[in-house]
This record gives structure tokens, C-alpha cells and sequence, in this order.
């Protein structure tokens, strides 16, 4: 595969995990957004801040290209897991930009870069500190359809909306009453296993 080819390929795949994870916002309420639907406070606009914060350090600083963004959360004394939500004062078009200008910042970056360039990950100890471009892509890739599989759930739990993006929900057939039948039974399936224990 040619550099040019690799890196269309991989960027087919990031752009697609980044259109999933900015799909799961649409329609919900400033609340909803934000809403946290796990004991660790996971939540759908949180996600996005990450791994806007992500982009930039993986896709820019580590390739001595900073973006100039302010990050004042992943700053030293910043509070802990302070780029996994958003405050009252960061709206959501806020931090929707945000990771636009990540995604044109690291885009920039994997064109303007060979496949093999080597870079230095600022926060991983010297001595074990360099990737190449690729390495430091498929990385943000991994972490970023991750990210948007906890956004799936999260949508999910809130008002049903499941699926990859608006076209293409990626989902068995069936409609509402189906799939509660097909929920219950593997409730059922559990507690039968579960009495085996």
C-alpha cells in the first residue's frame, strides 16, 4: 500500500469514529449532553472534549506541531478528569468547534507527514516516548471509536437512538416490540445461567 493510500484508509476510519461520536449529540438537550449516566460520570459531550484533547496531543504536539488551542484542563493542577466533562460556562458549540479544529489541525498533520515520521509523546517517560505517525494515528483511531461506543450506550440509555450515524443504524431488524421480546429473553438466558453459579 502506497503512503498516500495507507493514510486515506486510516483517515476513512478516524473521520468515521469522529462523525459517529458528534452524531450521538444531535437533538438532546443541554442537559441531556451532559447528563451523566455512569457511577464515573461518563457523558456524551465530555467524550467529545477528550478526545478533541486527544487529537491535538497525539496528532500535534507529538509531532512538534502545537495547535495553539488553550487546554487549560489537561494543564498541571488542573483538576482530575477535567477533559472528561464540560462545564456550565463551556456550551456545547463550544466544545463542538473545538474538535473540528482538532480534527483540521491533526488532519493537517498526517498530510503533511510521512507514514514514518517519528515523534515524541510529551507526557510518556523519555527513553519510551517515540511513535511514528502511524503508530500515533491508529492510536487516536482506537481511542476514538471507543470513546464512541461509550457514546452509543450512553444515546441508547437516554431516548433509544442506537445505530452508526443517521443513515446507517448498523442494527438487526426489528421494531420496538421485537426488540423488548428479544431483551427479555436474554434476561432470561442470564438468570438461567446465573442460577448455574
Amino acid at each position: 500500500m502506497t503512503a498516500p493510500d495507507l493514510k486515506a484508509d486510516l483517515h476513512h476510519y478516524l473521520q468515521s469514529a469522529r462523525d459517529a461520536l458528534l452524531w450521538k449529540l444531535e437533538g438532546l438537550s443541554e442537559y441531556d449532553v451532559r447528563r451523566p449516566l455512569t457511577p464515573t460520570g461518563t457523558n456524551l459531550l465530555g467524550l467529545v472534549k477528550h478526545v478533541a484533547g486527544v487529537e491535538l496531543g497525539y496528532l500535534g504536539d507529538t509531532f512538534g506541531r502545537p495547535s495553539g488551542e488553550p487546554l487549560p484542563w489537561l494543564e498541571d493542577g488542573a483538576e482530575p478528569n477535567a477533559d472528561m466533562w464540560a462545564t456550565a460556562d463551556e456550551s456545547r458549540a463550544y466544545v463542538v468547534e473545538l474538535y473540528r479544529r482538532a480534527w483540521a489541525h491533526a488532519d493537517a498533520t498526517i498530510d503533511a507527514l510521512a507514514p514514518d515520521t517519528i515523534g515524541k509523546v510529551p507526557w510518556w517517560p523519555d527513553g519510551k516516548d517515540e511513535v511514528t505517525l502511524h503508530h500515533a494515528v491508529v492510536r487516536v483511531i482506537a481511542d476514538t471509536h471507543r470513546h464512541a461506543g461509550h457514546a452509543d450506550i450512553l444515546r441508547e440509555l437516554m431516548d433509544g437512538t442506537v445505530g452508526m450515524n443517521k443513515d446507517k443504524d448498523s442494527m438487526a431488524p426489528g421494531d420496538a416490540a421485537w426488540w423488548e421480546s428479544h431483551r427479555s429473553r436474554l434476561e432470561g438466558v442470564a438468570r438461567e445461567a446465573g442460577r448455574d453459579t
